[in-house]
């Protein structure tokens, strides 16, 4: 199976998917990290893509969502966007209102908090 294939099939089959450096309990990253702590103190259930473990899918997910940087959310198949946008998305809501959308579980009121330590 090709690292594209491999990546179509991951976001398929998961409904929240995060290609990071490292892995949600031990990121290798400083944006790695942010993404997956976000996620993990919402209390998202998602599945952790170590890139480092794999130069095919590290190029690879770059190339199947046209987007350079590494970490990359997808959410129900779709991409979402790297740390920047992800950080942007908690701070206005717009993230709750995702999860809402596509029917994933999140702890708003942790959503609320991070938003209040944020203002």
């Amino acid at each position: 199976m090709s690292a594209q294939d491999q990546i179509k099939q991951t976001v398929t089959d998961n409904d929240v998917v995060l290609f990071m450096k490292g892995t949600k309990m031990a990121p290798q990253c400083g944006f790695s990290q942010r993404v997956a702590g976000v996620l993990n103190y919402m209390g998202v259930e998602f599945l952790d893509v170590n890139v480092l473990a794999d130069d095919d899918v590290r190029q690879g997910v770059k190339e199947f969502s046209d987007w350079p940087t590494i970490p990359q959310l997808y959410v129900k198949g779709e991409f979402v966007g790297g740390c920047d946008i992800i950080t942007e998305m908690t701070m206005s809501g717009e993230l709750d209102k995702l999860f809402e959308d596509n029917g994933v579980t999140y702890n708003k009121d942790a959503a609320e908090k991070i938003r209040a330590a944020n203002a």
